[in-house]
């Protein structure tokens, strides 16, 4: 009980500042910085592609020096790399510092996966890890607040502050998680060190996962960005858009998880998540009509997103080979932000009236 509450608490305090910099950071990087949709998009795609190569490593590494130190290490690191954003003044220092944040936060998630196997028993894991994904939500839900307050400022002190907010976050659940015992390490496995990459069906899963996770950038980058130049909406709508997201997940993910059932179920949700993201982007399309087109499209969207977590996981959850505590997690974790090259695409297409379509819909498609 006692460790479920520190990893909780860690939990909170980071997706509070997770939630603060998917609310600002595309306004920040934007107005502030003054760079482009594109060198946004492309910042980003480089960062994660680099945390994509460096987090089955870095899980490796949790499971060979254990993964309480490596979680606290890449905690700070994070906070290091947020402000790291904070000095960045040009596109070559942002994706510098957007590949430490990529390769952190990767690294970190792979760490507490593996902190969860090593102390909390096998049967209580699915309930604990339900109840860390009630708290992510609920602090991303937190720090949408929180930065929806900077974007109705609008001022650069104020978007300075969040990300200030956003590094202490980090710092705080290291604190926290140097409050956990410190943890063997896991026993080296037979094979090849990678081996989870060999693993065909749990790599193919993965890899319809990435795909299929390319709507994650929609709400962080590419909404701010067009609801800044494309619609009449005020900015603070874009934190509004991500409390629908973080609410309808806390509300109804377990209902919608107990309806998939088996691979066919999960299937089915997949595919069903996949047409929803694709009308989430039609209808996003539509908001410069009026912005109740983006609270639409904002609930098309989490619905998909719930039926991508239920299938994903149930996939997941068969195939997933027993390799090491952290080892396999990163293989997935990747996909978490990673595909930033929508961010990129969408934004340059919907640059123009005449490419507002071809955009979302290439957006959707992905």
């Amino acid at each position: 009980m006692k460790y479920r509450r520190i990893l909780a608490h860690a939990q909170l305090v980071s997706s509070i500042g997770d939630g603060v910099y998917l609310v600002t950071s595309a306004f920040y990087f934007s107005g502030i910085v003054g760079l482009s949709a594109a060198e946004i998009g492309l910042g980003l795609t480089l960062g994660w592609g680099v945390g994509s190569v460096a987090g089955v490593p870095l899980g490796h590494l949790a499971d060979r020096r254990g993964p309480r130190g490596v979680a606290v290490l890449l905690a700070i690191a994070t906070a290091v790399a947020v402000a790291g954003f904070l000095l960045a003044r040009s596109f070559a220092a942002f994706a510098l510092v957007a590949c430490l944040y990529g390769t952190a936060q990767t690294g970190l998630s792979a760490a507490r996966q593996a902190l969860l196997a090593a102390l909390i028993p096998p049967a209580e894991r699915t309930r604990v890890r339900a109840a860390l994904q009630a708290t992510l939500n609920g602090g991303l839900a937190t720090g949408a607040a929180l930065g929806g307050l900077a974007l109705s400022l609008g001022t650069r002190e104020g978007y300075l502050a969040v990300f200030a907010l956003d590094a202490l976050t980090f710092l705080t659940a290291a604190a926290w998680l140097l409050r956990l015992p410190a943890v063997r390490p896991a026993p080296a496995p037979a094979g090849p060190r990678l081996a989870v990459l060999r693993d065909r069906p749990y790599a193919l899963v993965t890899l319809i996962n990435a795909v299929m996770l390319f709507y994650m950038p929609l709400l962080s980058v590419v909404v701010p960005l067009w609801v800044a130049s494309r619609t009449g909406a005020p900015t603070w709508v874009v934190s509004v858009l991500l409390l629908i997201n973080t609410g309808g997940v806390v509300l109804f993910q377990v209902r919608v998880a107990r309806r998939v059932k088996g691979l066919r179920d999960a299937s089915a949700a997949m595919r069903r998540a996949g047409l929803l993201m694709l009308l989430a982007c039609a209808v996003f399309a539509l908001s410069p009509y009026g912005w109740v087109f983006l609270l639409v499209a904002a609930a098309l969207l989490v619905a998909g997103e719930m039926l991508l977590a239920s299938g994903a996981g149930r996939s997941g959850s068969r195939w997933r080979p027993t390799i090491g505590r952290g080892s396999t997690r990163p293989s997935s974790a990747p996909g978490w932000r990673w595909p930033g090259c929508s961010d990129r695409s969408c934004s340059r297409r919907s640059s123009s009236a005449a490419g507002r379509w071809a955009g979302w819909w290439w957006a959707g498609c992905s």
